[in-house]
């Protein structure tokens, strides 16, 4: 599925049904494969939206020691 998503990524006008046969030949189900590309597109979404605006990674913004302060309030009370 890895092979298969990377290849969608980078090189999408080479996608053929045999690459899609590989991965259920894999093990992977219709479902799973679905799914999968659900949430890469996703992922394509949100890093050419965040490139376009500019959108710094907080770590870069808070630095080391901002980073690790944020994780401790993040991870004492969740994603409220």
């Amino acid at each position: 599925m890895l092979g298969y998503l990377e290849k969608m990524t980078l090189r999408p006008r080479e996608l053929e049904p045999e690459d899609a046969e590989a991965v259920r030949s894999a093990g992977a189900s219709d479902e799973a494969m679905a799914d999968a590309l659900v949430v890469a597109a996703c992922f394509h979404l949100i890093t050419r939206l965040a490139d376009s605006f500019g959108f710094e990674p907080v770590s870069n913004a808070l630095g080391r020691e901002g980073m690790l302060e944020h994780e401790a309030r993040f991870l004492a009370r969740g994603y409220l």
